[in-house]
């Protein structure tokens, strides 16, 4: 049979109903399939993100976090000395960092960081863009990267700088984290205080500083410009070495700014025009001559604290150095050591160079000290008989490289004469007789302010010494100089330097005695003497320093004036060592002194700081003082963590000030000595510069007290002086001892550097009497004798007695026993002399106080 045929209008819609199914069924079909590759896919992407979540840092780690900070070193006046840090960072708050500032990194960085929430989709977007671009062009540049500043924080912090996608994604998600956490503030804070700026500076505060040497608040547009374009790579932009991209990197933000809104068109053109100048800060001590001073400081802060602490910690130290007299102090020792030089002769030039070609190279290499200016370093270009033309070492760029630049200048006959004709020491006659062309030497301008002025020849010293100049009432350390140059040596000869203080510790031994009885007039006997020193050794014969001198019966007074050494060892076998040992460790000066009678004279080991500590308490009444370089130290936060001034005023806290009574701080320092025994001392020291061993520095005109000290064969020599309110020590020999000739002791080498300073340091400030304690009479007597003096007594004179004492009528006299021998008025014996040049003849002689004159 047949089938049946549909009616021609019938087929279209069966066709038209099969792909209806068909369509339906693809479209389920395809819907299935993205679900189920939807579902794959983000159980994958979630399986991801959960394997690179399990390690991830924890981000609230950062609420803790605290910076590496350098540590900071101020003088008592507030002016910066020295940094310490392994990454210069000055953490500053955001509110604190300038608009300016936070305006240049914003729009060089992360124009939207304010909108998006961790990750920039259209930086993004724009990122893929340029990378399709670029890989389509067929290069392979690296294209621009859409980190925000949240990203490069979650970088910068918590994870590495590699770059893999592992990484990427842990930023990613980082980012979106911290932003939930943390305000948009407080993240830009960190970024901006931790971001690496290129030559050791972390942060911008410490970027300010490095390359323009200015605070934030004080930036241009062009300086911030400039910083805000180091991020991406400090040394691409280096402003020595790639000045030109530096430059068009600036220019470009500076363009942004403006474009932000941040400044006006016409700001931006003016800030464009202007050249990338920086000026880079040194490194070191940044107050001239206070190497010593702050490495001292460095140490002790290493030893208190720790490296971490002191190069991470951000402390903040108050020290005790004033700046002024820091520089006083360090012309004075260099100008006594250059004096002593000059004596000793000429050694000839530092070295000889070829000068026909460009002479500023090879002087460029030859090495110098960096710390020793206005002293530079020269080479002999051409001469004629009375003038000598030199040529100065070039100076060095910033970024190290010798400039261009050749300066010459002309030193004369006249200042080269010390330097004598070598192996004749005779004054030269004309300029070849010490230079000749090619010659490296040292020039330095007579007046440091005039450098147009005239130019000498100098010659670094080969001796060295110390100075320190304290308060006595604190024990602060006001100024510190090690040596000639810190750059040459590292030693400090005022605070490591273990040297016999040879005579300046004889006041110590006088003021055992007046504290134990003796009185500034009581007689010691000045005159030869032979100790034993047990079997098989040498007898000890002490000799004055003019070995024919010897003074017979002399004052303590006297003895201390003309630093005789026989009358000193005298009185210390009298009062016996064991006291003498007691009083040194008591002032300080030793931790346990031999208690031998050459420890007397000043034969054991100490520093230039204990000596001039110890005649701080003499000056300041007899009062133990702390000896220190730090006034206190403040953690980053600016809380005090440590006092020199330990004292509690608990009065001091008021908010205001309403005529209240001034707060009332007790005085806790130890009384170690009669307050009356130190004036006593501070009176007989007066002596030593009238009419003693130091006449030369009468000529201050001006209350003074000191010592001078020489030790055997001129090895050392030493004064420590003083004015009511400031005590300077000074020591002047050769690093390895060696005798520094016949006559330059103390009172030649020392005090004349002591003088020097003090005329300076209290150029502005009148003369100021020393204090006298309550209770001290002042009373007439005779110089030699100590009796009281008649009225006519020309050799009268004003001497300090305590409340119990008075002069004596007549006299006994320490280190000799002869009952029968009576004084004179003259205090001369009589009957053909009862004392002899030899102890030895004497039954008794050297012990006890017996002896009737």
């Amino acid at each position: 049979m047949r089938a049946p045929t549909l009616p021609p209008q019938q087929e279209p819609r069966r066709r038209t109903r099969r792909r209806k199914s068909f369509l339906l069924s693809f479209l389920g079909w395809s819907f299935a399939a993205f679900v189920v590759l939807f579902l794959v896919g983000s159980a994958g992407a979630g399986y991801v993100l959960w394997q690179v979540s399990k390690d991830l840092p924890d981000y609230e780690s950062l609420a803790k976090y605290e910076p590496p900070v350098m540590t900071r070193i101020h003088a008592h006046d507030g002016s910066l000395i020295a940094e310490y840090a392994r990454e210069r960072r000055i953490f500053v708050p955001i509110n604190t960092i300038p608009k300016r500032v936070i305006a240049a990194f914003l729009s060089a960085e992360d124009r939207r960081f304010y909108e998006h929430g961790g990750l920039d989709v259209q930086g993004i977007a724009r990122a893929v863009f340029k990378f399709i671009e670029t890989k389509a062009r067929g290069g392979d540049r690296r294209t621009e990267g859409a980190s925000t500043i949240t990203q490069q924080v979650a970088k910068n912090f918590l994870l590495t700088s590699d770059r893999t996608i592992d990484r990427k994604i842990k930023e990613a998600i980082l980012a979106i984290r911290i932003e939930r956490a943390y305000s948009k503030d407080k993240i830009l804070e960190l970024y901006l205080n931790e971001i690496y700026l290129g030559i050791g500076a972390y942060g911008v505060a410490a970027a300010g500083l490095a390359y323009f040497n200015k605070e934030l608040k004080d930036l241009t547009i062009e300086e911030v410009a400039y910083l805000a374009a180091l991020p991406k790579a400090p040394n691409n932009y280096h402003p020595f070495r790639q000045k030109v991209k530096a430059t068009e990197r600036r220019n470009w933000i500076i363009g942004q700014m403006a474009e932000n809104g941040y400044i006006t068109e016409d700001e931006a053109t003016e800030a464009k025009a202007k050249p990338l100048t920086v000026n880079i800060r040194p490194g070191g001590a940044h107050i001239f001559a206070a190497e010593y001073f702050a490495e001292e400081v460095r140490r002790s802060l290493m030893s208190a604290y720790g490296e971490a602490k002191l190069y991470a910690g951000g402390l903040s130290v108050r020290t005790t150095l004033d700046p002024r007299l820091q520089q006083i102090g360090r012309k004075a020792l260099i100008d006594g050591l250059v004096a002593y030089d000059r004596k000793q002769g000429w050694r000839g030039p530092v070295s000889k160079i070829d000068i026909a070609g460009d002479w500023g190279v090879p002087l460029g290499a030859t090495d110098s000290p960096s710390d020793i200016a206005p002293w530079r370093l020269g080479v002999v270009l051409s001469m004629e008989k009375t003038k000598a033309v030199v040529g100065l070492k070039p100076a060095r760029k910033q970024d190290g490289s010798l400039t261009d630049e050749r300066h010459a200048v002309e030193i004369t006959l006249d200042e080269i004469k010390w330097a004598k004709v070598p192996g004749k020491r005779t004054e030269a006659k004309q300029i070849s007789d010490i230079l000749s062309p090619g010659d490296v030497i040292y020039v330095s301008p007579k007046d440091e302010k005039n450098l147009a002025g005239v130019w000498s020849l100098m010659q670094i010293p080969e001796i060295s010494g110390g100075l320190i100049a304290m308060d006595p009432h604190t024990g602060r350390v006001l100024a510190v100089v090690g040596g000639f140059s810190f750059a040459m040596s590292q030693f400090d000869r005022a605070l490591q330097a273990k040297r016999q203080p040879g005579s300046s510790f004889k006041p110590f031994v006088y003021a055992a005695a007046i504290d134990n009885g003796y009185k500034p007039t009581s007689i010691v006997l000045d005159a030869p003497i032979e100790i034993e020193q047990g079997p098989g050794q040498d007898i000890w014969r002490p000799n004055n320093y003019e070995k024919e001198q010897s003074g017979g019966p002399t004052t303590l007074r006297v003895g201390i004036e003309k630093s005789r050494n026989q009358m000193t060892v005298r009185l210390a076998q009298d009062m016996g060592m064991p006291i003498i040992t007691e009083y040194a460790k008591r002032f300080g000066i030793y931790d346990d002194l031999l208690p031998v009678l050459s420890m007397s004279l000043g034969a054991g080991e100490t520093t230039l700081l204990r000596m001039a500590t110890a005649y701080c308490m003499i000056a300041n009444g007899g009062k133990t003082v702390r000896p220190t370089l730090i006034d206190r130290i403040q953690d980053r936060w600016g809380k005090s963590v440590w006092r020199h001034d330990a004292r509690q005023c608990i009065d001091c806290a008021a908010d205001h000030w309403a005529n209240q009574p001034e707060p009332d701080i007790p005085d806790d320092r130890k009384q170690i000595v009669d307050p009356h025994t130190a004036y006593q001392m501070t009176s007989i020291m007066e002596g030593v510069i009238q009419r003693g061993t130091a006449t030369s520095l009468k000529a201050l005109n001006r209350p003074l007290a000191g010592k001078t000290g020489t030790t055997n064969e001129e090895k050392d020599a030493w004064f420590v002086g003083y004015t009511p309110d400031l005590v300077v020590g000074v020591f002047v020999g050769f690093d390895t001892p060696r005798p520094m000739g016949k006559g330059n002791t103390g009172g030649h080498v020392t005090a004349p550097i002591f003088g020097n300073f003090m005329k300076a340091a209290l150029a502005d400030q009148p003369a100021v009497p020393f204090r006298i304690p309550p209770g001290i009479k002042l009373v007439r007597v005779n110089l030699k004798t100590g009796l009281r003096a008649s009225p006519d007594d020309t050799t009268a004179i004003m001497e300090a007695f305590k409340p119990n004492e008075e002069p004596d009528d007549a006299y006994s006299v320490i280190g000799f026993s002869d009952p029968y021998a009576q004084s004179s008025a003259s205090g001369q014996p009589q009957d053909g002399g009862a004392w002899q040049a030899t102890p030895s003849a004497q039954p008794g002689y050297g012990g006890g106080r017996g002896g009737m004159w």
